[in-house]
């Protein structure tokens, strides 16, 4: 993996040899016609840019040059300067010159020399005459040595990668049935050119997933100000810690979750952290913390908001939800500190005292939710009162090809995304209790619902959930544990298959308007896989409950 000082410089060669080339046909057209305002202001914007990138990635010599440059431009622009006599020279040279360095530093040597010609672009902001001599580390446009080079990135529009990411999806598809055919066949050299096919699909599918993916740090190094502007509206002092820049992810991903993280990043700031005063007096620093970090979980990417905060009053929360009637109060007393902590995602749903810009408008976590849902990832938060709340985002790396576990329902396979399952058991009836007409099991010291998947898909249709016996089950049951929003639920199935990697499309008209499946995929066999949306499962499940 690349690190993201080279992923930068990369960039930065990227776009240096493109402002060169524009520079180069800029000045071109200046030469023809000098009042052409369009040039002259290109020329202008060139090198501002060049200036700020170059003195970012710490190339201060080529900055310096730029900025010389730019400042004649600024004076030709403001008709102090005219682009005509000696100074038309001058500027070219400068062009040249940038375009010697910035190919120096591609390939790794020292710039040219470029005290001559800073000293004549010196010269002409003074209104003096340059003074001209032969260097031979500056290269003028009669030097038949020369190059021309292009760059070695090439800016691709992502719905074109979307566009190959999805015939890479539909490869895999006819790929895993191909394969899956030509063992039915029995061929070997059916068998043979299968498996090559395989390898090259599997191949092709990782580079263009790979061709995706950006450092994360391009998202979390726009929060610096960010934190500053809304620290300062909330009068409080706030030291952001960033960690994790080099972690890859989709685009896409990236670019669906900025609101979501802002929401959070806005949200720790104005609920989260205290005042200077108010930390003081509980012992802590003046200066509230904030991490925003990132690390790779298995297959996952885990995106983190941290803050030393106040922490989450989860008696208040649980007042809240029953003034807000999603809970009754007798419910409320047996909800644990997770089940309660979800509250804060139901929509509209906000623990601010007063409307401010930054909260209190009914705008709230369950924004940061949807979204997280649409990619089929997960949104935790733990907190301890008094010390502080974490926010966890579990993202998938990529959106189109996703890991998910195979099972069997009345002779029919489902799948669910692996992003969702928290593990999968055996159990014996004996191993179960039904309390409160619900049937629990306990699974790693932790009592967790269980319920029997057939009967959950079938009681969306009729409205009924059959109460809960553990009397009508016979023998080992398959459980799968799944894990959304801080809630676990068993889904008891009639077998389990196989963990496969799977390309998810969408459901077609009408069964788009089941939000119990998330959508398709075609199996190896030729059989239409239905893969099920965990989210709304256990949303139907808790509205279902006795």
């Amino acid at each position: 993996m690349k690190s993201r000082e080279q992923e930068y410089r990369e960039i930065f060669m990227a776009e240096a040899l493109e402002y060169y080339d524009a520079m180069s046909r800029h000045i071109s057209e200046l030469e023809k016609d000098p009042a052409d305002e369009k040039a002259l202001n290109e020329l202008f914007r060139l090198m501002h840019n060049l200036k700020a990138n170059a003195r970012a990635m710490g190339h201060s010599d080529i900055g310096e040059v730029a900025h010389r440059m730019e400042t004649i431009f600024g004076l030709i622009r403001s008709k102090e300067r005219a682009f005509e006599g000696s100074l038309v020279p001058v500027l070219f040279t400068g062009v040249d010159t940038l375009g010697s360095m910035i190919r120096a530093v591609g390939e790794g040597e020292k710039t040219a020399n470029a005290d001559p010609l800073l000293a004549n672009l010196e010269r002409l902001v003074n209104g003096e005459e340059p003074v001209f001599e032969e260097d031979p580390d500056l290269a003028s446009d009669e030097d038949a040595t020369r190059k021309l080079e292009l760059s070695d990135l090439v800016y691709i529009q992502i719905k074109k990668l979307d566009h190959l990411l999805n015939l890479v999806g539909e490869l895999i598809i006819d790929r895993d049935r191909i394969l899956t055919l030509s063992q039915e066949i029995g061929n070997p050299a059916l068998q043979s050119t299968a498996a090559h096919l395989f390898r090259i699909a599997d191949d092709l599918q990782y580079s263009v997933m790979d061709a995706r993916l950006v450092n994360v740090g391009s998202l979390f190094n726009k929060f610096p100000r960010v934190v500053r502007d809304v620290a300062t509206a909330e009068q409080k002092d706030v030291e952001l810690a960033i960690l994790g820049q080099d972690i890859q992810i989709d685009r896409n991903i990236l670019q669906i979750i900025t609101d979501a993280l802002l929401h959070l990043v806005r949200n720790a700031i104005g609920h989260g952290l205290e005042t200077p005063e108010v930390r003081v007096k509980a012992g802590k620093t003046a200066e509230g913390h904030l991490t925003l970090s990132a690390q790779t979980e298995r297959d996952d990417v885990l995106i983190q908001v941290i803050d030393d905060g106040r922490g989450i009053d989860v008696e208040s929360v649980r007042k809240k939800a029953v003034e807000r009637g999603l809970t009754t109060a007798e419910a409320a007393r047996n909800l644990d500190a997770d089940a309660v902590r979800a509250f804060l995602f139901e929509p509209g749903f906000s623990m601010a005292k007063e409307v401010t810009d930054i909260s209190g408008r009914g705008v709230g976590l369950d924004v940061v939710k949807l979204a997280i849902d649409s990619l089929g990832g997960q949104l935790r938060v733990d907190s301890v009162l008094g010390q502080g709340t974490t926010f966890s985002l579990v993202l998938p790396t990529s959106i189109a090809v996703k890991g998910a576990l195979l099972f069997e329902i009345a002779d029919r396979s489902y799948a669910i995304p692996l992003m969702h399952t928290d593990s999968v058991v055996s159990l014996w009836p004996d191993e179960m209790h039904v309390i409160g007409g619900v049937l629990l099991a306990r699974v790693l010291h932790e009592n967790i619902p269980v319920v029997n998947l057939h009967d959950l898909l079938n009681s969306s249709e009729d409205g009924v959930l059959p109460t809960a016996n553990k009397g009508s089950l016979v023998g080992r049951q398959d459980i799968i544990i799944v894990n959304y929003n801080n809630r676990k639920l068993g889904l008891i199935v009639d077998r389990f298959l196989r963990q496969q990697d799977i390309v998810i499309k969408p459901m077609s008209k009408p069964l788009d308007m089941i939000d119990l499946f998330g959508g398709v995929t075609l199996l190896g066999s030729g059989q239409v896989c239905l893969v099920l949306d965990v989210p709304a499962l256990t949303r139907l499940f808790l509205a279902k409950r006795p």
